[in-house]
Formats: C-alpha cells, structure tokens, sequence
C-alpha cells in the first residue's frame, strides 16, 4: 500500500506493535506494504490484510518490511505474497509518479496508463492515498506554488510556475484554507495589519493577536519580539477598543477549553497542515489521541510524524488544540507551553475538580 502524507508518499508509519495487531485482526488492507506480520509458531509473515485464520499474539512479530522478516528467519505467505508487490500497488505508484512529472494527470488517462477501468482506478487509487487523482495532483499544484511564492519576484510567475493555468485557479483552490494571500504568504504577513494583546490568564500571560479577518496567533508566555518573528512583514499595533470583545472571546475559550468553537481563525498552513489542524478540532472536548491514531484518522497511517509537524507549526494554541494529541504509550508528550498547561487543559476540559 502507498499513503500519502500530505503530498508525499512517505514509509513505515510510525505505529505501536499493538496499532498493527488491531489491524492485522480486521485485515485492513489499507494497510498492506507499511508492515509484515511475523507468525513464529508457523515459521511465515504476512500481509496485514491476509485472510488467514489469525494467530495466537503470543506468536506473532511485526517487522517493517520482508526483508526483515526473511532475516528473522520467516519465510513468506504463499496465500498473500508479501514479498511481491501487487498489481494495484504497481498501478497506483505509476499514477503517483505521472502526476507528479506533470504527466497523465486526467483519471482517463491514468486509467489507461495502469489498464484499470476509471471508475475502479478512482477507487483503488483513493484507497491507497486517501484522496482521489484530482485531488492528489491539486494539493501539489497548490504546496509548490506555496514554495514557490517564498522569495518569488512575481506571484504570478510563481503560480504558473506551479502548473496552475491562472492565478484565478491558484485563488480558488485556496479559498477556506489560508487567510492570507499568496503575496502576504510570500512576505512572512507583509502589508496586514495584525492586532495583539498580552493578556493575564489563570495559565500565565496569554499572547493573542488578530487581523481583520480572524485570530492569527494564540501562545503562552510569549510578546511582541515572539509574535513579530512568526510574522515579519506585518505592521503590528495595540488590539484597542475595536478588538476587545474578540479578546475577550478568546480568554473565555482559554479559562473553558473546548467552547472556542465560534471564535474566527485565520490560519495558513499546507493542505496537509490544514487537514491536520481540522482534525484536531473534531476531536472531542476531554478526549485524546496518539499521532499514530491521529494519522490512521487522516487515512494517512504512515503519516504520524508529518502530523507532528503539522501540530508544532500550529499557532494558535487551545482554539486548534493540539494538546489533545499525546503520546502513544498514553503519555502527555511534549507541548510547546510546557506539560504543566496542556495537563490542566485536558483537566478542565474533562471538568476534573
């Protein structure tokens, strides 16, 4: 199986031995080519996805490829062929390879180049990656015009640049996923205005600041010099009057986490970042989850340190609350404010006394 983190078609995920057990019992073949199952008792690996009768987990040893498990003396499956890579898989990494040389990018053309049906491709290819060929080469279209548009001397450029036909189709693709624009993107916020406060909260001082458009910063223990390196291009003045009621708004999310839900953002991120942030969001109030879970989740199971990533380029901390995603072994992990805050904030919000 091919998945998909972001954009790239990243290796072994990151999962714990018990994760794969859980998958190798439902036979999930999404799952299939990031890990083998070692059974010691039959001297055999295989596929997560195998239809054989499960083993006894006393027996069984997960290895990351059949390499691995050839080394530890297995040999493999006859019934699933591990070691081989199936035909889907063959297919679906020949559409991943065209559509990022800019080749074959339509679904009938794909289709034709891997001799499946469109229909059942559209299925085959989504099951691998998570989203569908059109998507797929929409999100690199739009991640290398981001890159692009860091140090470019014309936007444009950097979007035809990218492959998008105008700028009007680079606009479109972004809508509701960056509240800046592709200059104000390049420019580290250059020509907004950014409004911003210190403010006292029973968790130490609260850095929040806003554009017209939304909250664009929420952090702890941090000032001006902090915000002013996150955007350098943007003219930063006092919140004043016009923006209390908002602050206000925001240290109430903060004292309550888990009611910020009406509070407005403006965020940039990647497709990846902002379909990782989403998820956070959609994760219930006083519940948490692993990378590796949160990763699975995204249909991107290979994905858990991108989704790292994602959550440590998160700037607004609480009202996208990646202090609910915590180590696998049920651990708090790390936190950028310190432990001490993100334990009080899953304490509150699972209305602990």
């Amino acid at each position: 199986m091919i998945v998909a983190a972001s954009v790239e078609v990243p290796g072994t995920p990151d999962l714990s031995d018990e994760d794969r057990w859980r998958i190798a019992l439902a036979k999930d073949r999404r799952f299939d080519g990031t890990f083998v199952t070692g059974v010691h008792s039959t001297g055999i690996y295989c596929r997560p996805s195998c239809p054989a009768r499960a083993p006894k987990r006393v027996n069984v040893r997960f290895y990351a490829t059949p390499a691995e498990a050839e080394a530890a003396g297995l040999r493999a499956c006859k019934r699933c062929a591990p070691d081989r890579q199936s035909q889907e898989e063959a297919a679906v990494r020949a559409a991943v390879d065209a559509i990022r040389a800019g080749e074959s990018a339509t679904l009938a053309q794909l289709a034709r180049l891997t001799g499946y049906a469109p229909s059942h491709f559209q299925r085959l290819f989504k099951r691998a990656i998570g989203l569908s060929p059109a998507s797929y080469a929409r999100a690199l279209r739009t991640e290398r015009a981001k890159e692009m548009l860091v140090g470019a001397e014309r936007v444009s450029d950097a979007i035809y640049d990218s492959g998008f036909a105008a700028p009007s189709r680079f606009y479109a693709a972004m809508e509701g996923r960056m509240g800046m624009t592709p200059s104000d993107w390049r420019g580290g916020g250059k020509g907004r205005t950014i409004h911003w406060s210190v403010v006292a909260t029973t968790l130490g001082s609260m850095l929040v600041a806003a554009t017209e458009t939304g909250v664009c910063c929420l952090s702890f223990d941090e000032g001006e010099a902090d915000l002013r390196r996150r955007f350098p291009g943007a003219t930063l003045v006092d919140g004043g009057e016009d923006f209390r009621g908002l602050f206000e708004q925001v240290t109430r999310a903060v004292e309550q986490p888990g009611q910020g839900g009406a509070i407005p953002l403006d965020v940039k991120g990647t497709a990846f970042q902002q379909r990782v942030w989403q998820a956070l969001c959609e994760i219930p109030a006083g519940e948490t989850r692993s990378y590796g879970q949160l990763a699975a989740a995204l249909g991107n199971p290979g994905a858990s340190r991108a989704v790292g990533g994602a959550n440590g380029a998160n700037n607004i901390a609480v009202l996208i609350p990646c202090h609910r995603v915590i180590a696998a072994d049920g651990g708090l992990g790390g936190y950028a404010y310190g432990t001490a805050i993100k334990e009080e904030l899953l304490r509150r919000e699972r209305r602990e006394e």
